[in-house]
């Protein structure tokens, strides 16, 4: 198995920040209605798109404070043809906002060329994240997901990254489909309390299984949408944990089904989540990616820049 055949961009950083918190920062914290907990429709108006710029402009100024890298996430975590489709938005006007997505965060790379910038396609699952109703095979993944990475494929994007995945073979389908297109691909498994994806696999077994499908193809794996809490009891030091590297950690420690009753957002404590999080990084010491899921914002990510940023200093 040759791992890394389609390694990561390079940036000349030795810590990157990543943000995927905005959608219940902007439902939570800041009013406003998303249906369907997507995002991407912001682009199709002034003030929705400043929404996101804002977003953008934060995580950079932040990169330059700090001397970090950034990983800008794309709005398009649920821009897949049945998320869209409850919607409103046709196969065509998916393509297009996919490809503006990108766009505007080219933009804002250009207009910011001293902080070392990756643009990454956000890609969810195509059920829900955390009780996926049908899981498909690894065929009927890459079909599904080939439509939304083929359309990202002619924009500026630097990687694909498919979030909040609960099953290996979607993940596969993922990989393939981002191979398909020449794009290199990270792939970000959930977990559950108990440190187990949502089917109940393993983290070892699915990262295992996805890299014995793909000739290991993946750039590298990350856990994203769930608290430390959670799985630093399973991070061991064994050959497979040297793939994971990066954690986007959410700030509450609820699980998940608590986090979907929840009515109020709970953001945990930013201080105690960054240390938990730079503890991770000096255990394992070749997680390169550190952020901010569910409940998380900006002071949150301040708080991770700032102590995990001192292991890189």
């Amino acid at each position: 198995m040759a791992i890394y055949r389609n390694t990561f961009p390079k940036v000349n950083a030795d810590l990157l920040l990543a943000y995927v918190g905005m959608e219940t920062d902007l439902i939570f914290n800041r009013g406003v209605d998303l249906p369907g907990f997507a995002s991407y429709p912001l682009l199709e108006t002034t003030e929705g798109r400043e929404l996101l710029e804002g977003y953008l402009k934060d995580m950079i100024a932040l990169g330059s404070e700090m001397g970090a890298g950034v990983i800008l996430e794309s709005p398009t975590w649920v821009a897949n043809r049945d998320r869209a489709a409850a919607l409103g938005y046709t196969r065509n006007s998916l393509k297009d906002l996919n490809q503006q997505a990108v766009a505007m965060m080219a933009e804002m790379r250009a207009a910011h060329g001293d902080v070392p910038t990756v643009i990454s396609a956000n890609l969810g699952p195509r059920d829900d994240a955390y009780t996926p109703e049908a899981q498909m095979s690894p065929q009927d993944a890459e079909r599904y997901h080939s439509e939304q990475i083929s359309a990202l494929a002619d924009t500026a994007v630097d990687v694909i990254s498919g979030y909040t995945l609960a099953y290996p073979a979607e993940a596969i389908g993922i990989v393939r489909a981002a191979r398909r297109s020449g794009l290199p691909v990270v792939i970000s498994f959930t977990v559950e309390t108990d440190g187990k994806l949502p089917t109940g696999s393993s983290l070892e077994d699915a990262i295992l299984q996805v890299d014995a499908a793909t000739n290991g193809y993946a750039a590298y794996f990350m856990i994203n949408c769930a608290h430390p809490d959670h799985f630093r009891t399973v991070l061991e030091d064994r050959p497979w944990m040297q793939r994971v590297r990066g954690i986007i950690a959410n700030a509450s420690k609820c699980s998940h089904a608590e986090l979907d009753e929840a009515e109020e957002l709970d953001a945990g404590d930013p201080t105690e989540l960054a240390q938990q999080l730079s503890e991770i990084r000096h255990t394992f010491p070749h997680i390169m990616v550190l952020g901010g899921c569910c409940g998380t914002d900006m002071r949150h990510m301040s708080k991770i820049a700032n102590i995990s940023g001192s292991i890189s200093a």
